[in-house]
């Protein structure tokens, strides 16, 4: 018994001491001169993410973080109901083909989603795909890109770990085994497969930039389509209409574009494709619906409005109107079912869908009271069956069918969880912003709670590329509320849910009121109680990544603690790697004199300050992310482990399989959500 006691204190000491010194990293300083402004990088060695000396300096990181949480008793707090959360019947959107239902399901238990079919809505499933036996450790992953329309074949996806990188493989549904020849490992916007199952239409990005071929099922050669001259920072993708007569072509300039163009070719001509519109500073998105085309955009106006065309004279001029801008709820959507045009809305940031017509005559709405999450309708112009899902932080997704002719909807399939919705609140609460705009927020409490200035809260948002941030079900949510804490989900400028005047009052040169907004969100949970400084954490991923950084940087008082995934920081750099060049509409380039100075401004990578005492921060990141470089996060760790001024410890958690993608099986999600709760509860309940 002495014995063990000696060790365990060993232990204890042993995790202090680290906890109190991380790994050294040397600083080899790279200096260079931008638009007249002296910028020093001290860890620019750690870009280079193959460098055995990287390599090292990532062991000692992850040994470092295991010291130090390896042995928190915190993570113990979240894991089991966390497990009991995701360890359940998780479903994803239905495909209907030929009276047969395709759709993902992840079993009780299970650490991966199969591929299963229904062939009635009420029937048996059948597994059709299952990636368990792809990798022993179950990092592999599948997914649907298409089914024909008779339902036998099916093309999916198959991605190893997070990268978003995936191989496109090909199953004959009623003969139970793959088929034809795969496409190699890539980056894909699409695949189409034909009625006759004989041939595949996909984009894919190339060093050059994106292509759109066409290839046999069986394999041989590819034909180029589209895309010759376009560069890797566009995005281009492809439809085939119902019965494949005609291929509609998207051109994205970057993520969340202000600018594409849109093209529709009739394969039964030798033509060129014709110009839907290609001279807009506007964002528009088509869908072909029989002989016509039903047109999403913000031309002329901000919160969006649908229009029709004829296939035969789809320039923009031959346009008409179906359903106008709506100056008080934000076109989120448009989908095509059944001969119905589906319109998804935010009011207010609650949604509702309404179908309509190609005369523009309104038809039936779909809404619920429950603050929430509703998911597009999901179908196709010739069948009558379509599909939507509700959920919300507290309510687990429920999947409905829906009949587009009789207007009945009936559950096809629903999560189960074990949670009662009727234990928690969720409300919309409005504050100001620093310059007074009113945001609203999403909270999540108990019931019963009581504001008194102490609950351990979780902040989060995002705020770019037009993303509308809304309560869907979380786990993570549940879990941290049960505990007593505040889980609130903020509507940030940049996003989507008020259209494109508040995602552009969010980018380019005013992205600081993104991060006056998150701010002004944590000032606004203090200042009515429901937590303090030291007990508010924040966290986010991706863009939200860099909205964390930034708010910590820039009010490192604010905040008890901080969460960082997958983040962009150095938004110097951050366009020359991966795909870096797709965000340049977004947030500008450092190398244009105009858009440096913003840039640099908020760029959280250059605003660490040696001697600040910074909150407790977990950074987490792998190599497996192939969208936002990992070597935003090595870096940041590096300089703000050199450069913290307090005790409190900065993190890295790097991963080798999971990625921007995910990754992860469920049993590791477990351990990795638990590890990262229970680092915030840690931090956010200090005496």
């Amino acid at each position: 018994m002495r014995s063990l006691t000696i060790t365990s204190l060993a232990l204890v000491f042993a995790a202090c001491a680290t906890y109190l010194t991380p790994p050294p990293t040397p600083a080899r300083p790279v200096v260079e001169t931008l638009h007249g402004v002296t910028v020093t990088d001290p860890y620019r060695w750690l870009e280079d993410q193959n460098a055995p000396e990287t390599r090292a300096w990532i062991d000692r990181q992850n040994a470092y973080t295991d010291a130090v949480l390896g042995h928190r008793p915190e993570q113990k707090r979240f894991a089991p109901r966390l497990e009991a959360l995701l360890s359940t019947d998780q479903f994803a959107t239905p495909i209907f083909r030929n009276g047969r239902y395709l759709y993902k399901h992840r079993g009780v238990g299970q650490d991966l989603y199969s591929i299963v079919m229904r062939r009635s809505a009420n029937g048996a499933e059948e597994v059709l795909i299952d990636p368990a036996p792809l990798s022993p450790d179950h990092t592999t992953s599948v997914d649907i890109d298409d089914v024909t329309e008779d339902g036998t074949l099916l093309a999916y996806d198959v991605r190893r770990g997070g990268a978003d990188e995936a191989e496109v493989r090909f199953f004959d549904i009623d003969a139970k085994h793959d088929t034809g020849a795969p496409l190699a490992a890539a980056r894909y916007y699409g695949i189409e497969l034909t009625p006759d199952r004989r041939m595949i239409y996909f984009t894919r990005a190339e060093a050059s930039g994106p292509r759109l071929y066409r290839r046999a099922v069986a394999g041989g050669a590819e034909e180029l389509l589209f895309g010759s001259g376009y560069t890797p920072d566009k995005i281009i993708y492809a439809s085939l209409s119902d019965d494949a007569r005609y291929l509609l072509i998207h051109v994205a300039y970057g993520s969340a574009p202000k600018k594409t163009e849109i093209y529709v070719d009739d394969l039964l001509d030798t033509a060129p494709p014709r110009t839907v519109v290609n001279d807009l500073d506007f964002r528009s998105y088509a869908s072909l619906a029989g002989d016509k085309l039903v047109i999403q955009t913000n031309w002329n106006a901000p919160n969006d409005r649908v229009m029709v065309a004829n296939l035969a004279q789809p320039q923009r001029d031959q346009w008409k109107e179906i359903v106008p801008e709506n100056p008080k709820a934000a076109i989120q959507g448009v989908s095509l079912a059944g001969g119905k045009v589906f319109v998804s809305y935010l009011e207010n940031v609650k949604p509702r869908i309404t179908g309509y017509d190609l005369t523009g005559a309104r038809g039936e709405d779909v809404s619920f009271e429950t603050l929430g999450s509703l998911e597009d309708m999901s179908g196709t112009w010739s069948s009558p069956i379509a599909f939507f899902s509700f959920s919300s932080f507290h309510v687990p997704p429920t999947f409905y069918q829906y009949n587009v002719a009789s207007r009945e909807r009936t559950v096809f399939a629903r999560q189960s969880a074990p949670v009662d919705p009727n234990q928690f609140n969720v409300e919309q609460v409005w504050y100001p912003s620093k310059d007074g705009t009113r945001v609203p927020m999403f909270v999540l409490t108990k019931k019963g709670f009581v504001r008194n200035g102490t609950a351990p809260t979780y902040l989060t948002g995002y705020g770019g590329f037009t993303s509308s941030s809304v309560p869907t079900y979380s786990s993570r949510a549940i879990a941290w509320v049960e505990q007593g804490g505040v889980y609130a989900l903020a509507n940030l400028r940049g996003g989507g849910e008020f259209g494109e005047a508040w995602h552009r009052a969010g980018m380019l040169e005013q992205k600081q009121h993104v991060f006056d907004d998150f701010i002004a969100a944590g000032e606004y949970l203090i200042a009515q109680h429901y937590t303090s400084s030291s007990h508010l954490g924040i966290a986010g991923g991706s863009n939200g990544g860099l909205l964390v950084m930034a708010a910590e940087t820039q009010r490192p008082d604010l905040f008890g603690a901080v969460i960082c995934r997958y983040p962009l920081i150095d938004m110097l750099r951050y366009d020359q790697f991966l795909v870096g060049s797709f965000w340049v509409p977004e947030y500008g380039s450092a190398s244009s004199a105009a858009d440096f100075p913003a840039l640099y401004a908020y760029s959280p990578y250059q605003h660490v300050k040696q001697g600040t005492r910074y909150p407790a921060t977990l950074f987490v990141t792998g190599d497996a992310d192939t969208r936002v470089a990992p070597l935003h996060a090595r870096k940041m760790t590096a300089l703000m482990q050199a450069s913290n001024g307090g005790d409190e410890p900065i993190l890295l958690r790097y991963k080798t399989a999971a990625g921007h993608s995910g990754g992860e099986p469920l049993h590791v999600q477990v351990h990795s959500t638990a590890e990262e709760l229970g680092f915030l509860w840690w931090q956010l309940t200090k005496p």
